[in-house]
């Protein structure tokens, strides 16, 4: 074992799929259901076999361990002062006790596997588990902030963004004193700061060979990382929040010197980034593999077919590096948040479209409760049925290599003088070699029409299957009428076809 990590695991999945499908785990809340299920603790080094299998059966390509790394008492002391803070935390759990806030997810205090989740060598364990399954694992990190008795506050204040006692005595809210310094406290420019962390000064150049070497022990023990707020360290982004404070901008941004370095010493690392703001592009081109689609998700949720169309439109310049969700830990649940009918068109809109797909844990159930990060417990929550078996349908049809391995585009679909419902259908297919899939989606509460254009090439002249894998219905069409007149659908409110189309 070497600085806190444990020897990579011998099994390792094969190469990383064009578009994987990542699954959040919440790991603490997990472990505790676990040990309450099986009346005995259960940590990342002895999690039941089935509960990877079942992982696997889902048709995951990464499980994001949310939340691993050790959590900051300062943090929970604070946090415990939060009059809104426990007010949610009451209305998440009636039992509410002071034990269950165990600090943020996000207020880490080291780099270093929690020994309440089984240390470095649980973690070494679970992802071997996971390799054997063909699965990768995804961790955290932090870039902009760090807890109050982080090392590096006592070691390297030069580190973080320094105040001065007027500061703290002026705006008690955003500076914190430690150990007779004055640390403004993490924060992004829109919100109050977060008084549980101390805001790392990106500009510092040894600030950034410090998150190197942090990121390099990351790599070390899987396979991609989340970096959390990943637009905050932008120049641009960090000059605009802290002004004269941090000294001069340098002339490369935080992240064209942290990730080369990382990849080199560990190819096939993947980088994925919580963006917002319009930013997505540029953390793309500074070297990041997927960008959370925060406009899309916003668009799924309340915006029309025609603004989720512009969106995907307006975004195909960017490649594939995306990652769709309907919910995430920081999103209320799908199932809480959009109509039943809704949310399955959204689902099958957001897990058919190319990057990279996330499901959070709950989500396939049909949980409705979002669970704040601070807290080590949930509520219980009963399995929707329907959701589960709705989940369970799609997931199994996006396990076919075409949804991994092949070419999207957006189809053309076209109404008529005295219809215009067209528009209300959303459209793209898949193709991979001699199979095809076609996705559409009424995304309205109204019955809706249209002519479908399909993209390819080569479909006149011979008969295609055509299967929807939502229903298991299969009929024949002429290729030579799919070729030229198109293809009619007819689909009531928020109703799909997922149609997969070979010879």
């Amino acid at each position: 074992m070497r600085n806190g990590s444990a020897e990579i695991p011998s099994s390792r999945p094969g190469p990383w799929p064009r578009h994987p499908v990542f699954y959040e785990i919440n790991t603490r809340a997990w472990l505790w259901d676990l040990s309450q299920k099986s009346g005995a603790k259960v940590s990342l080094a002895n999690v039941p076999a089935g509960e990877w299998d079942r992982l696997a059966d889902l048709g995951v390509d990464v499980v994001w361990l949310m939340g691993v790394w050790e959590r900051s008492s300062a943090g929970v002391l604070i946090a415990n002062q939060n009059a809104a803070l426990a007010a949610e935390f009451r209305q998440v759990l009636p039992d509410f006790e002071s034990g269950d806030n165990i600090g943020s997810a996000y207020c880490v205090r080291r780099y270093e596997v929690d020994p309440n989740l089984g240390g470095p060598h649980g973690l070494a364990v679970a992802r071997g588990e996971l390799a054997a399954r063909g699965i990768r694992l995804m961790l955290d990190f932090v870039p902009n902030h760090v807890a109050h008795d982080h090392p590096w506050v006592m070691g390297h204040p030069g580190f973080f963004v320094q105040g001065s006692e007027e500061d703290a005595a002026g705006d008690p809210e955003a500076f914190a004193t430690v150990g007779g310094r004055v640390f403004a406290c993490g924060r992004d420019p829109y919100f109050p700061a977060w008084r549980d962390v101390l805001q790392l000064n990106v500009f510092s150049d040894g600030l950034r060979a410090a998150a190197v070497r942090t990121l390099n022990r990351i790599a070390s023990q899987c396979d991609a990382v989340r970096c959390d707020m990943a637009m905050l360290v932008l120049n641009q982004v960090f000059e605009r929040t802290w002004g004269a404070r941090v000294g001069p901008k340098p002339a490369l941004d935080y992240w064209q010197e942290v990730i080369p370095p990382v990849r080199r010493a560990h190819p096939g690392f993947r980088f994925v980034a919580e963006a917002y703001w319009g930013l997505e592009p540029e953390l793309l081109r500074q070297g990041f593999d997927f960008c959370y689609d925060k406009p899309l998700y916003d668009c799924l949720l309340s915006g029309p077919a025609e603004a989720v169309r512009a969106r995907l439109l307006g975004d195909l310049a960017n490649g594939p590096g995306r990652l769709r969700f309907i919910e995430n830990h920081d999103e209320q649940r799908a199932a809480h948040a959009f109509d039943e009918a809704k949310a399955h068109a959204a689902a099958v809109a957001m897990l058919t479209l190319p990057g990279g797909r996330l499901i959070h844990d709950g989500q396939v159930e049909g949980h409705r409760t979002r669970l704040p990060v601070f807290l080590q417990r949930r509520p219980r929550e009963q399995v929707d049925r329907n959701c589960a078996e709705f989940y369970h349908r799609l997931l199994r049809a996006l396990r076919q290599e075409i949804f991994l391995e092949g070419e999207w585009s957006l189809c053309a679909c076209e109404g008529w003088p005295d219809n215009a419902s067209n528009r209300n259908l959303l459209v793209w297919g898949w193709i991979l070699g001699e199979v095809r899939a076609l996705i559409v989606v009424n995304y309205s509460e109204s019955r809706s029409q249209g002519r479908i254009f399909l993209p390819w090439s080569g479909l006149a002249s011979r008969s295609w299957d055509i299967k929807d894998s939502m229903t298991g219905e299969i009929f024949r069409r002429d290729g030579s009428e799919m070729a030229t007149a198109g293809v009619f659908v007819d689909l009531g409110p928020w109703c799909y076809h997922f149609w997969m189309i070979a010879t």
